[in-house]
């Protein structure tokens, strides 16, 4: 199966080379494969390294496009429009690929013929040694990290796919609209990969994972802090409302029964994580984090339910178009 590898990259020339190297590598038949680069309004030398790799490998193995409206989904979604792949392979600007990547992770699409997407491990590759508590408590979706052993699996639901190392099935990308959108400018509008997972799963698509398929996230130390951590629960709150309004519209009288379960729903987790914390099964930098994330819902409802025209943005269902 010919595979489109599509990287939307942001002011990353400094990491992306050790992105393109790796899967210049693959294990793969090279003419089976094609490298599109989508380069969302980077202000760096992006693109002279971009078109010093078209030079040296060819122009069928890479491919450079320009997105200039801002947000990683509109590069995501213009590079598949592009792309000649049976398979869409979605990965970032700051991940290393094993060898055998696309090698492992590529059959489970002829093994079924319903499997409409699927992922392998997502590792750590640290910039420096991480503290103590990020590696007990935060190796996981936080750091967009993925480890569910080594074997295969296939099932019809979302098995916890992201989008550094995402494979869909050229049909399915197409019928579901593409990537819901992430960041938009300096606005976190809305789920991203999850929706797009879910509109896979509603289309009456499966999920994979294949353990045997690894990549590694180059994750700098200005991720491994509290802040940061707060920052990702922040913008999961901010999904985690988009998605729920998308399910299940609500109106402005609806926000006061709405935060009053979001500050009960705080109160529990806090008593949960202190207890936990007490032996050593739980942190408690989850709380401050959690209190981002609470706060965020409560921002989003309210713009939601106020802005005519942010809600046409959370109701829009074709982001290809």
């Amino acid at each position: 199966m010919f595979v489109s590898i599509i990287i939307p990259t942001y002011n990353r020339a400094h990491s992306i080379v050790y992105t393109l190297d790796s899967f210049l590598k693959q294990d793969y038949p090279v003419d089976q494969y094609e490298i599109i680069v989508c380069d969302n309004n980077s202000t760096d030398n992006v693109k002279e390294i971009i078109l010093d790799y078209m030079a040296r490998y060819g122009e069928d193995r890479i491919k450079y496009l320009f997105e200039g409206r801002q947000g990683v989904h509109y590069a995501r979604n213009t590079a598949a429009k592009t792309a000649k792949g049976d398979i869409l392979y979605f990965t970032d600007d700051d991940m290393l690929a094993e060898p055998d990547l696309l090698k492992q992770l590529i059959p489970v699409f002829t093994i079924n013929s319903r499997v409409g997407c699927a992922t392998g491990k997502v590792l750590p590759k640290w910039e420096t040694e991480p503290p103590r508590w990020i590696k007990k408590y935060f190796t996981n979706s936080t750091l967009s990290l993925n480890d569910k052993g080594k074997r295969t699996f296939i099932r019809d639901y979302d098995v916890g796919v992201y989008s550094c190392h995402e494979a869909i099935r050229r049909e399915t990308f197409f019928e579901t609209g593409g990537f819901h959108p992430e960041y938009t400018k300096d606005i976190y509008l809305g789920d991203g990969e999850t929706g797009l997972n879910r509109d896979i799963v509603r289309n009456g698509w499966m999920t994979a994972y294949v353990g045997k398929s690894i990549i590694y996230h180059m994750i700098p130390q200005k991720r491994m802090t509290q802040r940061h951590i707060n920052k990702f629960y922040r913008n999961y709150g901010f999904a985690t409302s988009y998605s729920a309004y998308r399910e299940k519209a609500f109106v402005k009288s609806d926000l006061p029964s709405r935060y009053k379960e979001y500050f009960k729903s705080f109160l529990r987790e806090c008593k949960y994580d202190i207890k936990g914390a007490l032996y050593g099964k739980t942190t408690l930098r989850s709380i401050p984090a959690k209190m981002c994330f609470y706060r965020a819902r409560v921002i989003y409802d309210y713009q939601i339910v106020s802005n005519e025209r942010f809600r046409r943005l959370v109701m829009k269902n074709d982001w290809l178009r």
